[in-house]
């Protein structure tokens, strides 16, 4: 699923964005999936 974003997300603000989610000990979402899952995979899950 490589499709283009119709607007660029620089790396920068993802990271940043990840960082507050986590310092604010962030919930699971529709997915169900906890932040300590999510970082088990972080490089592909951010970007």
């Amino acid at each position: 699923m490589d499709k283009a974003k119709s607007y660029e997300i620089s790396k920068h603000v993802v990271w940043e964005a990840y960082k507050l989610v986590k310092a604010n000990q962030g919930a699971a979402g529709v997915d169900s999936e906890s932040i300590q899952k999510f970082e088990q995979n972080l490089k592909d899950n951010l970007y």
